[in-house]
């Protein structure tokens, strides 16, 4: 049997005269995943994706690939037959022949998109029904709650029987949104935010900020696994390491103890704005909830994103933990989240920070430090990790 797999579009089936963009970047997206695990030839016809292995491959692999694979609402494993009620017949029963077996009750679904195939959905429907019927007499026909669907689907090249469809990730195709800077601090909160951006379309590059020796390498590491935790859903990645502990130690000794979190953050954000105008990114995702901790109050993200001109999306922004650690759980980061390293964000924290600061106030604050040189140069010593399938 010549097993294919078939993926079916979402939501960017509902696109206009660019749908075939979207198209086209989600065949290139899957050619990019499947590469490592063998040859396969990806094509779109009828708002379904066909990848069709060529020789040898990791099957269980390649559906996971493809099933988390943004632009998709489903995937199935399917058969090729020839377009004749003969050849559905006998490709059904060998397809779920098995399962059928197992089962009590059954169904058969058929999609004639061929208008040519002389049966219409329903005649072939009980065709393949009776077929099947024929061959394992103990099975009854339950056509609300089945224990086994047969589906068939009648399509310009060839007829397809498969099983069940299982629900893929949805959204729309990594990078037709463009590309941003996910600022990935290591826990729980900015992977989820990276999730839920990539799903919009967004190609995703990390930046994240070390303090050594406040923070330690496996600190370090255990940011670089979050990526690669996050490589499933968003593709490659470039994780980019900015040394932050010179600027740190400056904030701290320099600056009001009680700002200390939002200097720091406009910090992260001027440096972030380097590396993205540097490597194209044109916008900043976070993963900040609204009056989460201090530095995320209405007034406090105010003074944040003035400091630089880039969007910043915060998708978690009106979620509580609770959610957002789902999520996180969902996605497999949330164990790896946990893990008690330091983070550079809880360095020098002070113990009552101001949670309604004023603009006028963090700038007068500012004007007394010396922080682009230094910004300048932590954006430049940044070291890259580039993150891909293993």
């Amino acid at each position: 049997m010549n097993e294919i797999f078939m993926a079916y579009q979402g939501e960017m089936a509902l696109k206009g005269l660019n749908r075939r963009s979207f198209e086209s970047m989600l065949e290139k997206n899957l050619r990019r995943r499947l590469k490592s695990l063998g040859s396969f030839d990806v094509r779109t016809s009828q708002s379904t994706i066909y990848i069709t292995p060529k020789g040898e491959v990791d099957g269980d692999a390649a559906f996971e690939r493809i099933r988390t694979t943004f632009g998709l609402a489903a995937v199935t494993r399917a058969v090729g037959c020839d377009k004749t009620l003969e050849s559905i017949c006998e490709t059904a029963e060998a397809v779920l022949g098995e399962q059928l077996a197992g089962a009590k009750t059954f169904k058969v679904m058929s999609k004639r998109a061929d208008k040519s195939f002389p049966m219409t959905s329903m005649e072939l429907s009980a065709q393949v029904g009776g077929y099947l019927l024929q061959r394992h007499h103990h099975l009854k026909v339950d056509v609300k709650d089945p224990e086994v669907t047969v589906f068939c689907e009648v399509r310009d090249g060839s007829a397809f029987v498969h099983g069940a469809k299982q629900p893929a990730v949805g959204g729309l195709p990594v990078s037709t949104s463009g590309k941003a800077a996910l600022l990935l601090s290591g826990g729980i909160d900015s992977p989820v935010a990276g999730y839920m951006m990539a799903k919009r379309g967004l190609h995703l590059m990390g930046i994240h900020f070390a303090s050594p020796p406040y923070t330690s390498e496996r600190a370090k590491q255990k940011v670089i696994t979050l990526a690669k935790l996050l490589v499933p859903y968003t593709g490659r990645m470039t994780v980019w390491v900015v040394p932050y502990t010179e600027i740190q130690e400056h904030l701290h000794e320099n600056g009001p103890e009680v700002l200390f979190t939002v200097l720091m953050r406009r910090s992260m954000m001027r440096i972030a704005n380097i590396l993205c105008g540097k490597y194209g990114c044109d916008g900043i995702v976070t993963g900040e909830s609204l009056a989460q901790v201090a530095s995320q109050t209405l007034a406090a993200l105010q003074c944040t994103d003035a400091a630089q001109l880039l969007p910043v999306l915060r998708p978690l922004i009106g979620m509580d933990k609770v959610e957002i650690t789902a999520i996180a759980r969902e996605i497999g980061t949330f164990e790896t989240s946990i893990l008690p390293y330091e983070d550079c964000c809880t360095v020098f924290t002070p113990p009552h920070p101001k949670t309604r600061p004023t603009l006028q106030e963090i700038e007068a604050a500012e004007a007394e430090l010396d922080l682009a040189a230094m910004e300048a140069a932590a954006a430049e010593a940044a070291e890259k990790v580039f993150v891909d399938f293993e």
